[in-house]
């Protein structure tokens, strides 16, 4: 039997030996039935991440890495790296990140997941098995309190029911990609938000499996910005579909 093919793409960022420590942990063991291949894509770091991602190409055939000229935000890292999938005809392309956050030992799980009928994306919920896990990990009081209230926010606006609206591992069924355009998804953190609204917009499943992760480095400001346009365009959703539906009865 054929194999399908799988893209493991794991973005960077300052990450360093994290990058080295995540690839180690990823169970090509329990793969064996994919035709997998690694990307590792790196947006312009300026530390020694390049270093240690060397280190793994080395040593490994199935690996490949992009370095970016400039820096592309995290969208747009995430999108060069699917484009590379749509265009080297992968079935599967699972999202890893390289500082560590999110372990690989869910990729099983995710590409399970992948294949129950009309579901396009799986993702990894912090918030899933309740608050227990993502205290466990470390996560900040104020972004666990954020992640609650706009992840409700979230499925008030598009009538869902999501745990955890927030999470940066994703797995992908290629094919999606023939139902939403790429292109027209935003560089910044807020890409995950946006493909997440796609998806609910085309009636495509997305799966949530529950995980724990690990906190490092904090960066409030960074993350009250996220939080911030994410519950600006939820509620700019929100208000388009109200003027919408306003409108249809008055015609």
């Amino acid at each position: 039997m054929k194999r399908e093919k799988l893209l493991i793409f794991i973005i960077t960022y300052k990450a360093k030996q994290r990058v080295y420590n995540v690839f180690k942990k990823i169970n090509f063991n329990e793969l064996k039935k994919y035709k997998t291949h690694v990307l590792i894509s790196d947006d312009c770091s300026n530390d020694s991440t390049i270093h240690y991602s060397k280190k793994i190409l080395k040593k490994f055939k199935f690996v490949k890495l992009n370095i970016n000229k400039k820096n592309l935000g995290y969208g747009g890292n995430i999108k060069k790296c699917i484009s590379y999938a749509i265009k080297n005809k992968f079935k599967y392309a699972v999202m890893i990140h390289g500082d560590g956050q999110y372990s690989p030992k869910y990729i099983k799980q995710m590409l399970k997941n992948l294949k129950e009928e009309n579901n396009y994306a799986s993702t990894g919920s912090r918030l899933k098995s309740g608050f227990k896990s993502a205290i466990i990990g470390g996560m900040p009081l104020y972004k666990l309190i954020g992640n609650i209230f706009l992840t409700k926010y979230f499925n008030f606006v598009f009538k869902t029911d999501f745990k955890d609206a927030h999470t940066g591992l994703w797995a992908y069924k290629i094919e999606m990609f023939k139902k939403i355009k790429l292109q027209e998804l935003p560089n910044t953190f807020n890409f995950d938000q946006k493909i997440r609204i796609s998806l609910i917009k085309k009636g495509l499943k997305i799966n949530e499996i529950p995980i724990q992760t690990i906190y490092a480095d904090e960066r409030s400001q960074l993350h009250f910005l996220y939080a911030m346009k994410f519950f600006f365009i939820t509620t700019l959703y929100f208000l388009k579909l109200n003027y919408l539906f306003n409108k249809k009865d008055f015609i």
